[in-house]
């Protein structure tokens, strides 16, 4: 029980470590210090973290949603890294990066770790608006605006981080910068969509429990169909 203890703190000090100093997290990266190490811990609480907000916007419909969503939002962010990490392990591998699979991989989990700590910061300010207001478009649309806000700076900080490990690899380097523009907008539609795909994370109080809606429409019409609704123009 105290060895599991042990280990469980190490892996919040692995996470506490890549947001206090990423330069350094890079730097280990690059060197490939305890790469596996750090990519069960980041594993871990990335996953605890996406678990806890899921299940506090899933609860916004009922318990079973909000045990739904605890799944669900964890599967998303991840499956959705696994989808885009060939595209962008391949093309820099032939645009002369030097770095390993295992290297770029645990590079794309920080995105996932750094958003999945940022939605745990903001789980107040989501668990307040939750018992507050009973408008489920408007809790719908503050999260939207939540996950985009976490999304940006967590691939911010990818763009920043693969360009420092990158630094000796000067072969096609100005290719693989693009590439890696081109990948995080890729990384932002398959979220979309595979998000779309697995709903409802949210559930609107008003329809029954579904674990998988049946596909129609897209997310962005969605959203604005949320929009006019909060706005009164429907």
């Amino acid at each position: 029980m105290l060895e599991k203890k042990i280990d469980g703190k190490n892996y919040f000090n692995v996470l506490i470590g890549l947001l206090r100093d990423r330069q350094n997290f890079m730097e280990e990266i690059r060197q490939g210090v305890r790469l596996q190490h750090k990519i069960i811990a980041l594993l871990v609480c990335s996953s605890l973290f996406f678990g806890i907000y899921g299940a506090i916007i899933g609860l916004y419909h009922s318990v079973p949603q909000s045990l739904s969503a605890a799944i669900k939002l964890p599967c998303l962010y991840l499956l959705t890294l696994l989808i885009c990490l060939p595209t962008l392990f391949i093309f820099n591998i032939f645009f002369g990066s030097r770095r390993s699979l295992t290297q770029h991989f645990l590079l794309v989990l920080t995105t996932a770790s750094v958003i999945s700590a940022l939605l745990l910061g903001f789980a107040p300010v989501t668990l307040f608006f939750l018992i507050t207001t009973d408008n489920y478009q408007f809790f719908k649309l503050l999260n939207v605006a939540i996950f985009i806000l976490t999304g940006v700076i967590g691939v911010n900080s990818l763009y920043q981080g693969m360009q420092l490990i990158s630094e000796e690899d000067t072969e096609g380097q100005g290719a693989r910068k693009k590439i890696l523009q081109f990948w995080l907008i890729l990384y932002g539609f398959v979220g979309s969509q595979l998000g779309w795909i697995i709903r409802p994370i949210f559930g609107n109080p008003a329809s029954p429990f579904e674990l998988v809606r049946q596909m129609q429409g897209n997310i962005f019409m969605d959203i604005g169909n949320a929009i006019a609704e909060v706005l009164g123009f429907r």
